[in-house]
């Protein structure tokens, strides 16, 4: 595969998971080829592989990371908290900047409690990021298609959460999908808010697959949006190819954002 010839003005990265069906090895090497500089939700015991490949972890999780057990319900702190400081300190020994966080699921919890709840439970993770210079983020998803009932569904809320914490080491992952389906406005929500957001991701509206024509968004406009913020993170394809070929798929989804 030809090496693309990218601008430079984006941070390229791409999902783990959307492409599982690819060894991963195999994935990493396809990956690095097109010009791609990170890979987000890489879990530790592979991130040796990413050094192997010249890549960076670019968002970590590991087996803690629950999108509807979170941070919003005070009985799940205990089990969350202790893996949440090891992934910190493993991140910080191994130089990635970002770990995920959840909201959870509501299960009845109206927004001030579960803000108030996942302040409780955040508030020692980020504290102790700061020390280790890791920044921690919560992923804004939809609860109207793909994830019913996740507290964390629309950008004020996370937000508020921001404020609440008040830690340069906590802020957003902005989920261009997902924000599509629950509020719209993209390019708005990124220059108002730029400041709470430390990552992106992408995905096809609707459908969650490519990037291309056959999907309402408008990437190129949203990615030069995001650039004259000043944003010097990741910007990380999370479709779901439907390509034969799946890396044509993500090498497609590249250049669409390579403004």
């Amino acid at each position: 595969m030809k090496l693309l010839k990218l601008k430079g003005n984006i941070n390229h990265a791409v999902c783990k998971w959307c492409y599982s069906k690819i060894p991963f090895e195999q994935f990493c090497e396809s990956a690095k080829e097109i010009g791609i500089k990170g890979i987000d939700l890489v879990s530790p015991e592979d991130w040796q592989i990413l050094d192997k490949y010249g890549l960076k972890c670019s968002v970590a999780n590991d087996v803690c990371a629950n999108l509807t057990e979170g941070f919003n319900n005070i009985s799940n702190h205990k089990k969350l908290i202790k893996p949440y400081i090891e992934l910190i300190d493993k991140a910080a020994e191994h130089g990635i900047k970002n770990v995920i966080v959840f909201s959870g699921n509501k299960y009845g919890l109206n927004s001030e409690e579960g803000l108030e709840n996942c302040a409780i439970g955040l508030d020692g993770i980020v504290k102790h990021a700061e020390q280790k210079n890791v920044m921690i983020i919560m992923e804004l998803l939809n609860s109207k298609i793909d994830h019913e009932d996740y507290q964390c569904d629309n950008t004020p809320w996370g937000v508020k959460m921001v404020d609440k914490l008040g830690s340069p080491n906590f802020k957003l992952l902005y989920d261009i999908y997902h924000m599509q389906i629950m509020e719209g406005d993209i390019i708005r929500t990124i220059r108002d808010y730029s400041d709470y957001f430390a990552h992106y991701h992408t995905g096809g509206v609707p459908g969650r697959n490519e990037i291309n024509d056959n999907q309402e968004l408008n990437y190129p406009a949203i990615m030069k949006a995001i650039v004259e913020t000043g944003y010097k993170g990741y910007v990380a394809q999370e479709f779901i190819p439907t390509y034969q070929d799946q890396i044509s798929a993500l090498k497609e989804g590249i250049m669409i954002c390579d403004v």
